[in-house]
């Protein structure tokens, strides 16, 4: 969706990473390229089009710019000795073929037992379980904050939202927040728990969402643009 009636504070907020943004007298049309060793984009224009309509040309790439990002960040795949971040804690991966196959977080650890090949498998499924019975409990904190419930919270993995809210106020969250910092989490939680009241990106909604999350909001969206894509290479291999 074209974001043109944005302003360019808004558009770059809703941006994956930073764009430098370059009018060119010779261009012809807007070109995206992707200096992966350096991990920056450069956005080049013709010479009259204004920075706000490129940025909105920008965010409507979005998906493309994930996929760059992603791409550019080895996989950091479930494996023995391992180390993953848990809920603002990082812990080893430990596989004791004698243990329970259920993965059971301790202290400084998620020890894992059963067959090694299905051990990727069964700690992405504890996450999710573990990311749903957390996110669940943020959701509820929020939305009493300002007397509102949630008609159901559940996670997944959408290749390039961290999370959503429907008409019907569902909310759906990607399990892999339980990997990121807690304030991380709390302010996509906090985001989807605004939509519950406002199903848009109004100056009210924006109100709302400073209201619930509280100082540090800005922090938490940079902090989430920076490490979005190593999250989303958690459990890969490549």
């Amino acid at each position: 969706m074209s974001l043109t009636g944005h302003s360019e504070a808004a558009l770059e907020a809703a941006l994956p990473a930073p764009i430098v943004v370059r009018r060119i007298r010779s261009a012809k049309r807007l070109r995206l390229r992707f200096d992966e060793r350096s991990r920056t984009f450069s956005l080049t224009c013709p010479w009259r089009m204004c920075r706000r309509t490129a940025l909105a040309w920008a965010v409507d790439q979005r998906e493309w710019i994930e996929g760059q990002l992603a791409r550019a960040v080895p996989g950091l795949p479930f494996v023995p000795g391992s180390t993953l971040p848990v809920n603002g804690q990082t812990v080893t991966v430990v596989w004791d073929p004698n243990a329970r196959r259920k993965p059971a977080l301790g202290a400084g650890e998620l020890r894992v037992g059963g067959p090694l090949t299905s051990l990727p498998r069964r700690i992405e499924t504890f996450l999710k379980a573990h990311a749903l019975e957390v996110m669940s409990r943020d959701v509820a904190d929020y939305a009493a904050v300002i007397d509102v419930k949630a008609a159901g919270v559940s996670v997944g993995d959408a290749g390039t939202r961290w999370g959503s809210c429907s008409s019907k106020g569902r909310i759906r969250l990607s399990w892999r927040l339980i990997c990121a910092p807690v304030d991380v989490r709390r302010f996509v939680v906090a985001h989807e728990v605004a939509h519950l009241v406002h199903l848009d990106h109004s100056t009210r909604f924006k109100a709302l969402e400073a209201k619930l999350y509280g100082p540090g909001l800005q922090q938490a969206r940079s902090e989430l643009r920076r490490i979005g894509p190593r999250l989303r290479r958690i459990g890969l291999s490549n």
